[in-house]
């Protein structure tokens, strides 16, 4: 599988659409989603799981499949089992069990991205994280706030997506994917909810439409004051220092080189 750490901007294509299979992956995406599940009508399942393919792009190729305990959950993973995808999504990730099942079902070397979406699914974050072929967590932000009947506003949601970071540093997995913006015509608002997301540590947001692609890599972008300030701090020397009127130590430079390694990739990739 690729590195998830790359994968910053990664984006749906239903897959019944093979049409828009090169479009999705010449849109400057990071990866390209086929979907299976929410953007797949149920009569349409069948065809959808005949038109998957990984070879219209050298760029990473994900599908999410239904989760289990759906009609076509079973089907699905025969589908996937058989083709290099690089790697499956899962959503309604709720029972480690039923991922390590799917893990099972898979073989090696297929790795798994599991969606938080449900009150469960959340109280269960830790122990998902933690199974062995899970690579990397995503929170389903709408489903969940259905699931809970939540407000879908930062406010109502910031515990979760605290709780889904945590998770994934827990687990020593890479920082996790945050929910979609549903907003498509207005690329600032992708691009601010990609801030926020960065802001509590976050590695990258789930894209819905072409135009929020370059948004959503300018929002994990470091802004230049960042870049700045942490040129400005690598420059102080060992030990303790005080740049612009404030104390620096290690864990400072630590973020600091986190800060400048972060725009190089993100501008390289």
């Amino acid at each position: 599988m690729s590195d998830e750490r790359d994968v910053i901007a990664p984006l749906f294509a239903p897959a019944n659409r093979p049409e828009r299979f090169e479009k999705a992956a010449a849109s400057g995406a990071d990866a390209v989603i086929l979907d299976l599940e929410d953007a797949v009508a149920a009569t349409a399942k069948e065809a959808a799981r005949a038109a998957l393919r990984a070879d219209f792009t050298d760029r990473p190729v994900f599908v999410r499949i239904n989760a289990p305990g759906t009609p076509w959950h079973a089907d699905d993973l025969a589908a996937v089992a058989r083709m290099p995808f690089a790697g499956i999504m899962v959503p309604k990730a709720e029972n480690p069990a039923a991922l390590m099942a799917i893990s099972d079902r898979l073989g090696p070397g297929k790795r798994l991205v599991a969606f938080i979406e449900s009150a469960l699914g959340l109280a269960n974050a830790r122990a998902i994280a933690a199974v062995p072929a899970v690579g990397r967590v995503a929170f389903g932000s709408i489903d969940f706030c259905a699931d809970l009947g939540s407000a879908h506003t930062r406010q109502a949601l910031l515990c979760a997506r605290h709780e889904i970071v945590l998770a994934s540093r827990l687990a020593g997995l890479v920082p996790p994917l945050d929910g979609v913006t549903t907003v498509v015509d207005d690329p600032a608002v992708a691009a601010d909810d990609a801030r926020y997301a960065r802001e509590l540590g976050f590695g990258g947001k789930l894209a819905i439409h072409p135009r929020q692609i370059e948004a959503i890599r300018a929002g994990f972008l470091p802004d230049a004051a960042e870049i700045a300030w942490a040129r400005k701090v690598l420059e102080s020397g060992d030990g303790a220092a005080a740049v612009d009127g404030a104390m620096v130590d290690e864990p400072v430079r630590i973020r600091a080189r986190s800060i400048l390694a972060r725009s190089r990739d993100i501008a390289t990739n």
